[in-house]
């Protein structure tokens, strides 16, 4: 395949100089300097390669996968397998960034060794180099980080919670539920996660929590106050058939584009446009001359025959 053939892109990497890599104390670092967090779900390797060589900071194969790549209602149909397997395929392209797994609906719900275990799994299965938790589970963050696992906490709206939330709706909104965010996060940080996602969330509640939080926030739907942002690769590029969230800015249409070069494929094959000579591969002019007259011969003796 050609995608496997191209040289790397125009990264110090590609130039002789090895990138420096991103790490989950680099993004306290970056929280402490008042430095942004870019951080981007990917779930294959060409995406991962082109995020890593753009500069992202994080990159997260989201279970968000099951949506925009499976094509599942939610995410909550997607397994362990699957997910190990799309952590692998991005973590032969990622060389920078820090690599971040989720882990599954059901992968960490059962008993804490139950989650560890399948934590384990995506570190030594798949390259990851933190896994993403949902919810306020302060005792796996505790076990996990004893484990020497890297932890992402994820607060706010947690997509596996769907059916409990009702839909997906913005979370926090009165100042008992902010109150109550405010003291998850401090329980997941003091639990020894490294960052945390705060997804769906009034901005005001976010600022707040980002403020007064040791380690980086990062948000998806939580205003412009947290440590970082990340947005889906799908909705970034208008990929996912959907209409977007509010949150979501949408930088391309790969949408149209891939379409639009696909339509034109079919039109050029039904065309005989394509190929065209120059996309041919041709014999060297001896054996073209002599498949030529062995042709000939042949057409010749067959005459004869008829005649």
């Amino acid at each position: 395949m050609s995608v496997t053939n191209l040289p790397r892109g125009s990264t110090s990497a590609s130039a002789g100089v090895p990138p420096t890599k991103v790490t989950m104390p680099a993004l306290a670092e970056m929280k402490r300097q008042g430095k942004p967090i870019v951080a981007l779900t990917a779930y294959d390797y060409p995406t991962s390669r082109l995020a890593d060589e753009a500069g992202i900071d994080l990159i997260l194969v989201g279970d968000s996968l099951a949506m925009v790549v499976l094509g599942q209602e939610n995410t909550l149909a997607v397994t362990v397998d699957e997910m190990i397997h799309h952590t692998r395929a991005v973590r032969r392209a990622v060389h920078r960034a820090l690599l971040v797994a989720d882990m599954p609906f059901g992968s960490y719900h059962g008993s804490v060794s139950e989650g560890v275990a399948n934590a384990i799994r995506f570190v030594k299965e798949a390259g990851a180099e933190a896994v993403k938790i949902e919810g306020p589970r302060v005792e796996l963050v505790r076990a996990l980080s004893e484990a020497e696992i890297p932890v992402v906490g994820h607060l706010g709206l947690t997509p596996q919670s769907l059916h409990r939330m009702g839909g997906y709706h913005v979370q926090a909104r009165s100042m008992e539920a902010a109150l109550q965010l405010k003291a998850d996060a401090h329980a997941l940080a003091l639990a020894g996660a490294g960052a945390l996602v705060l997804e769906g969330v009034p901005r005001e509640a976010a600022a707040a929590i980002t403020a007064d939080l040791p380690i980086p926030t990062i948000g998806i739907g939580a205003g412009p106050d947290c440590d970082g942002q990340i947005l889906v690769f799908h909705d970034l590029v208008n990929l996912t058939f959907a209409p977007a969230a509010k949150f979501v800015r949408r930088y391309a249409d790969a949408g149209a584009l891939i379409r639009t070069a696909i339509e034109h494929y079919r039109e050029d094959v039904e065309h005989r446009a394509f190929p065209s000579d120059e996309e041919s591969y041709h014999l060297p002019e001896a054996a073209r001359q002599a498949l030529e007259a062995s042709l000939a011969a042949t057409e010749n003796a067959s005459a004869l025959r008829k005649a």
